[in-house]
């Protein structure tokens, strides 16, 4: 700070309850009680209170009321996914977001980037912070770390991935189905070469998706081969460079099953960089933004998120509320979107 500049203003107190009531000209425990919803206050003493409140910029201490009311509730949740950036996340986070506020709750949101050490972190993180239960995508494949809290009272549900060494509340899509139901139609189509571009295969969901990928081929008699397989991640330019690994091949696959939105986006960006879109088929797992205006259409599975997302929501709601049931997981079927790509015959020519 230089002389000629003028000291820092001081930050302003919050205002208080006691204040509220002095403007408003009643007790501080009229105040508290409009500000708990109480009905059996008078409409217009409720109505100079709230004036009051609004004038003053009064904010209730949320914390402090989850405290005198001495159910240790704070209106607020945790939801812990794999990547908020990522569509399906998104899409999975506003669902929840939508249903708790239909309740009065606060969702507060954090990304665990497949990483089963931030997964603690954050979930500890978030229950330090007194919230009323979590909603999780695990990222590791042990959960065991949460049975202390489950036995304090904090409520848990798993989502997209079942918990492990945990007995929880799951809902989950069929991936496997999901990926024989791909693979199956990509075979209709005459394809007998199909690649593989997945997420790591230490990952539940792709295990389960590449499990399907190798029934579907067994079934059809098709053998195994290993050069058309690549485990990529999540990252999109690592499957740019791994389509282009296997479009180059002496002996290319003439479709490609890709079973992650981002890897499906990859697929999709190296194809129309070769110029092969057109002639090589393709079906992704989870649909995203704009697969239907492309040319042609990306075909995918997709997973009904909405779905998943309500049905998470209101088992861990339906757990605050007092069910005891024994745990349980709910399996969602996928669904096959025929768009174009995945309808492209060996040879370039389109199957209807």
């Amino acid at each position: 700070m230089t002389q000629d500049e003028p000291p820092p203003r001081p930050a302003r107190a919050r205002p208080t309850m006691r204040e509220v009531a002095a403007l408003a000209g009643v007790a501080i425990k009229t105040v508290s009680r409009v500000v708990n919803g109480v009905p059996t206050v008078d409409p217009a003493i409720v109505a100079r209170v709230r004036a009051a409140a609004d004038q003053l910029g009064y904010r209730p201490n949320l914390t402090a009321s989850s405290l005198r009311r001495g159910d240790g509730r704070t209106a607020t949740i945790g939801m812990l996914v794999e990547d908020a950036a990522n569509p399906f996340s998104a899409a999975l986070t506003r669902t929840v977001e939508n249903v708790a506020r239909e309740r009065g709750v606060l969702v507060l949101v954090g990304s665990l980037d497949e990483d089963p050490a931030r997964e603690r972190e954050l979930a500890q993180a978030l229950i330090d912070r007194r919230v009323d239960g979590l909603v999780i995508v695990p990222a590791g494949r042990d959960q065991s770390y949460l049975i202390s809290e489950q036995h304090t009272g904090t409520h848990l549900v798993f989502v997209d991935r079942e918990a492990g060494l945990l007995d929880a509340d799951a809902v989950v899509s069929d991936n496997r189905q999901g990926a024989i139901a791909a693979v199956n139609h990509l075979l209709k189509t005459g394809h007998r070469r199909i690649a593989y571009l997945g997420d790591r295969a230490s990952i539940p969901t792709a295990a389960q998706r590449f499990d399907g990928y190798r029934h579907a081929l067994e079934v059809a008699h098709i053998d195994y081969d290993d050069d058309i397989v690549r485990h990529t991640g999540s990252s999109e330019q690592a499957a740019i460079t791994a389509a282009e690994q296997l479009l180059a091949l002496p002996d290319p696959p003439t479709a490609l099953f890709t079973s992650q939105n981002f890897v499906t986006i990859g697929a999709v960006r190296a194809l129309r960089a070769l110029g092969l879109q057109d002639t090589v088929a393709h079906v992704g797992f989870d649909d995203f933004p704009l697969a239907d205006i492309l040319s042609p259409g990306i075909s995918v599975i997709a997973q009904d998120v909405e779905h998943l997302g309500r049905t998470a929501a209101g088992m861990l709601f339906s757990r605050l509320d007092g069910d005891t049931s024994p745990a349980r997981t709910v399996t969602m079927p996928t669904r096959l979107i025929q768009r174009g790509s995945g309808e492209i015959a060996p040879g370039g020519h389109r199957h209807d």
